[in-house]
């Protein structure tokens, strides 16, 4: 059990700390990588305020057409339940709220523990399905590269350690935890520098696009 809690100790100290400082230079890195690409500057009159149909996309593009969810419903209605449980889990989880609160000093109310459970086991099933999905269809699999992988795995071994721990299954409550939190060091530390950077980049990137659209005319 020492071993244990000394792991514990660890994962959510010097090794915490370490991972939280490659994430924020990741992000920073990646930001500035974007901001730096630049672009040359347009001497036409812009057709409608770039600003606002940039604004517009964003939204836009967060709603399905109804085309969209005709050709590909099963896997966009998969994609929003996997992405509410994720931030269910994520942002809404009492200990959660308490490192948050811990980081910047800031906090809400929590979601009952039955909620939480709930959220974290259909988010489980919903990269289970995404994971066979990926492994079934001939075209994402062709398309599924290594990095895709990785993102999955990453981002899944939070999830069901930390379910485990919440829930005290299989391991010894110390351990679990520790493997939980040394999974969540990797994510941070995985998170800049792979596909699931898009986290806190597709914003700009819908953005962007609609910018370019304005100026030329397009509504989007």
């Amino acid at each position: 059990m020492d071993d244990y809690m000394s792991l514990l100790l660890l994962s959510k100290g010097l090794l915490f700390e370490i991972a939280l400082v490659i994430f924020i230079f990741g992000v920073l890195l990646r930001l500035f990588e974007i901001f730096s690409l630049g672009r040359k500057k347009d001497l036409s009159e812009p057709k409608a305020n770039p600003t606002i149909i940039g604004i517009k996309t964003i939204f836009t593009r967060s709603i399905p057409s109804y085309e969209m969810m005709t050709k590909r419903g099963f896997l966009i209605v998969n994609g929003i339940i996997f992405h509410v449980g994720l931030f269910i889990v994520v942002f809404l989880l009492a200990p959660h709220i308490t490192v948050i609160d811990r980081l910047i000093d800031l906090s809400w109310s929590p979601l009952s523990s039955q909620i939480i459970n709930f959220a974290t086991v259909v988010t489980i099933f919903s990269m289970i399905v995404i994971l066979v999905h990926r492994f079934t269809h001939p075209v994402m699999k062709a398309l599924t590269t290594s990095g895709d992988y990785v993102a999955w795995i990453v981002t899944f071994l939070p999830i069901i350690s930390g379910y485990m721990a919440y829930n005290h299954l299989l391991l010894p409550y110390n351990l679990i935890l520790a493997l939980h939190i040394l999974s969540v060091d990797l994510l941070l530390i995985v998170l800049p520098f792979s596909k699931l950077s898009h986290s806190f980049t597709f914003f700009m990137a819908r953005y962007y696009s609609g910018t370019i659209s304005g100026r030329k005319g397009v509504q989007l």
